[in-house]
């Protein structure tokens, strides 16, 4: 069984309200030292079987797709085996 994992993103040139609210609030705790945050969605996809090349295709798919927006966000995708 093999793990595929997809990360995404919102595009550098989009403003990410969330991330500057965590930034606000790290800093208000006391998190000295941070000068940005930006935040994202992790999925994790179990396969039944390897991660063939066929797989990760159809995977990637789903990730331009479904996953993401591609308008505003990118994804980065990896395989765990």
């Amino acid at each position: 069984m093999a793990r595929v994992v997809v990360d995404v993103m919102l595009k550098s040139e989009i403003l990410d309200p969330q991330g500057k609210a965590v930034h606000g609030a790290l800093n208000r705790l006391g998190f000295d030292g941070v000068t940005a945050v930006r935040q994202g969605k992790r999925f994790e996809i179990e396969l039944d079987g390897a991660a063939t090349p066929e797989a990760v295709a159809r995977i990637e798919q789903a990730a331009s797709t479904l996953l993401s927006n591609p308008v505003i966000e990118d994804f980065e995708l990896r395989v765990e085996q």
